[in-house]
This record gives C-alpha cells, sequence and structure tokens, in this order.
C-alpha cells in the first residue's frame, strides 16, 4: 500500500464540497454551463475591488529592491501594525503588530494555531454545523475533534457545550458569520459560551482557547453589528483571511490575532510562529501581506451579495423550503424535502442544480446553497428547486 491507511480512508470520504464541485465540472461538459445551475462552492464570484488593482499595479512598478525576499515568519511589521490598527478600531480592544502573525489564508492560521496548542489526544470543540476541515485540521495535529449541536436556530446549544467540555478540552471552534448556516451568532450566545468556557477554566485550572474563524466577517446583512467572540473570552485567539471580503481566496493570505489578555500571550504568538515556519509555511505571500496592509477599509460590493440573499430566500420560501434567513457570508442552509439529504440532492441534480447535502457539515436533513454565483445561475437554480418542489406537493 503507498499511501497511508488514514489517507486513503479521508480520500474516501473527501469532502462533500469537492465532490459536488467536481461534479459540476462534468455536467458542465456534458450539458454546456450555461445549462448547469452549480451552488457547491463558496467560491467568490465578485472581483477584488477596484483599489486591490490600483495598488497591484503600483507595487508591480516599484522599482525597491528585495521586495519579494524572506521576511520574519510573523510577516511584515507595517503589515501586522495596519491590521492591528483596523482591530483596535473594530473591537476596541488593545492589539499591537507583537500580538499577530501574518498567515497564508484562514486554513493555514488554524493550522498554525491548532500546531501551537494541542498535545496528543487534546479535544478540540466543534459546534455543528461546521467548516468540514475543522475535523481535518484538528487530526493534523494529534487533536480530537468533538461536535457539539446548535440548536434549531443555528445558535449555540450552551447546555450540551457545558456537557461535552472535559479535563482534556483545550479549545472551541466558533464560525460566525457562519459557513454553512450564514447565521450570526448572537451576543447572548457568545456570551453564554464565555461563560461556560470560563467556568471550565475555574473547574480544570488551565485555558480553554476560543477560537474564531472569522473569514466572513466582512459580510454581514441588514445593519447588523456583529457580536465578535473576542470581546466576551481574553483566552481566545482570531483567525481569518482576506478571501471572502476583498475576494482574494486563491491568493491565500489571512493572519491570526492573540487577544492581548490572553494568558501568556507573547508565548503563545511566538508558538504560532515556530509552527508557521515548521508546517511549511515559512511566511505569507509578500506580495499579498503589502497589497492587504493598504486595504485594510476596503471590501467587495457587500449590498450585491445581500440582493442575491434575498432573491435566494424568498425564493425558496415561495417555493415551500424552510430555512433561516441568512444574516451573514454567502450561504443558505434549507431543509431537505426529504429526510435523507444525499437522496434529495441526487433528486435536485436531475435539474443540474448542484447543491451539498447537509450531512457533509454534521446536520444530515438540511443541504447547502452557496449563492456566490453570477445571477442567470441563480435564477436556474430557482427555477430548479421550484420543480422538485412541487414533485414533493410544496410550495
Amino acid at each position: 500500500m503507498p499511501i497511508a491507511a488514514k489517507a486513503r480512508q479521508a480520500m474516501q470520504s473527501q469532502s462533500w464540497i469537492r465532490q459536488m464541485f467536481e461534479l459540476g465540472i462534468q455536467l458542465r461538459a456534458q450539458y454546456g454551463a450555461e445549462n448547469v445551475f452549480d451552488l457547491s462552492l463558496g467560491n467568490p464570484v465578485l472581483e477584488p475591488p477596484e483599489a486591490f488593482r490600483k495598488a497591484l499595479r503600483q507595487l508591480a512598478d516599484d522599482p525597491s529592491l528585495g521586495t519579494h525576499r524572506y521576511m520574519p515568519n510573523a510577516g511584515y511589521a507595517e503589515t501586522r501594525q495596519a491590521v492591528a490598527a483596523r482591530l483596535r478600531r473594530d473591537m476596541g480592544l488593545p492589539f499591537t503588530g507583537d500580538h499577530l502573525v501574518m498567515t497564508v489564508g484562514a486554513g493555514g492560521a488554524l493550522n498554525v494555531v491548532l500546531k501551537a496548542l494541542l498535545d496528543p489526544g487534546d479535544e478540540v470543540l466543534v459546534f455543528a454545523p461546521f467548516f468540514p476541515e475543522y475535523l481535518g485540521y484538528a487530526d493534523n495535529h494529534g487533536g480530537v475533534a468533538r461536535v457539539i449541536p446548535c440548536d434549531e436556530s443555528f445558535q449555540p446549544d450552551l447546555d450540551d457545550l457545558s456537557r461535552a467540555v472535559t479535563a482534556r478540552t483545550k479549545a472551541l471552534i466558533v464560525n460566525s458569520p457562519n459557513n454553512p448556516t450564514g447565521a450570526v451568532y448572537s451576543e447572548a450566545a457568545l456570551r453564554g459560551v464565555a461563560r461556560v468556557l470560563a467556568d471550565a477554566e475555574r473547574r480544570h485550572g488551565k485555558p480553554v482557547y476560543l477560537i474564531s474563524d472569522e473569514p466572513y466577517a466582512g459580510l454581514v446583512y441588514d445593519g447588523l453589528r456583529l457580536p465578535r467572540p473576542l470581546s466576551y473570552h481574553p483566552a481566545s485567539i482570531l483567525v481569518t483571511s482576506y478571501s471572502k471580503d476583498l475576494s482574494l481566496a486563491g491568493e491565500r493570505i489571512g493572519y491570526l490575532a492573540v487577544h492581548p489578555s490572553c494568558p501568556d500571550a507573547a508565548e503563545l504568538v511566538n508558538a504560532c510562529v515556530w509552527a508557521n515556519r515548521v508546517l511549511g509555511f515559512v511566511n505569507a505571500p509578500a506580495l499579498m501581506q503589502r497589497l492587504v496592509r493598504v486595504l485594510q477599509d476596503e471590501r467587495v460590493d457587500v449590498p450585491w451579495y445581500q440582493r442575491q440573499r434575498d432573491k435566494l430566500y424568498n425564493g425558496l420560501r415561495s417555493a415551500g423550503y424552510t430555512l433561516q434567513k441568512p444574516e451573514g457570508a454567502f450561504y443558505a442552509f434549507p431543509r431537505s424535502l426529504t429526510r435523507d439529504d444525499v437522496a434529495f440532492v441526487k433528486e435536485l441534480l436531475e435539474e443540474r442544480v448542484i447543491v451539498t447535502p447537509g450531512v457533509g457539515f454534521g446536520a444530515p436533513g438540511y443541504f447547502r446553497i452557496s449563492y456566490s454565483v453570477d445571477e442567470r445561475v441563480l435564477d436556474g437554480a430557482l427555477e430548479g428547486f421550484a420543480r422538485v418542489a412541487k414533485k414533493h406537493g410544496v410550495g
């Protein structure tokens, strides 16, 4: 057997998101792209803002020497200072550049943090529905992921969280705005999470780290103020990227930020710098670091995403589907019209509508829709959703 047994098993049960994305490629080749409505992948459809293009041209013409060489593993000091200034404005916490490490996207940041924190057998708690790679990331570093259900509104279930915390619990990952549901965790829910973790810290005499995964923090709708988890729990770490709010998913640029009041914050940052190096990331891409330094106040066209959200939500409700109205990100998570979400997703495939079954996110009985797609794709998909709903006698 040429590959590891664990790798073989993981490949056989690979992410449903990727499976559906690959299927979309096959269907487009078979039927033509105009006849396939692929809502499977959270791939930003909007182009980066014009300020990005302008800054990129300026950097390309910059005659300064050494701009593509190695820098400190934590990243350029001036970039970390610019990000820290933005965090101070957003959260009112005294961040400095010394609390930050620039990373290869939010996925890189999560792996760096978990490498720095976990001993073999340490537990990492995850609320379901969840981004499926969390389970693999914990396993990468010897951790054991334990899944906790949310309530029917996709808010954290505090009783289940309290029962799940043990002496082996090292961290809890939260993701708000959430992938796959689009839910924003309420201030009350986050305060409750913080109380549960603080109680566990007193019982066990050690920190329980709150890791806040926030790549969708810039995509919030209806004037909603986004509660930030770091505001409620000092032993916390923010991980994020510019993949969604600047549409730079392919450029792999993000950062991690350790709460200024986190116990042993300096040691934790140093451990993350070490992990960034030994995991092979070495440093975040130099060019992207220099770009995001001057783009801290830029965003893609968030109202466009909100209009897509409204069209999808209203169309699905009219067709008879049941779903929570997404408050952020660019996903919706309706209930399946059958108990078997995988079978229902296959029904949608007959209409060449491609979505992802909820079982892939730890929530069977639902399915995920990404509305980060061209308007033509969304319009065609809504027609397919309606036809399938009529077959089930709803709408």
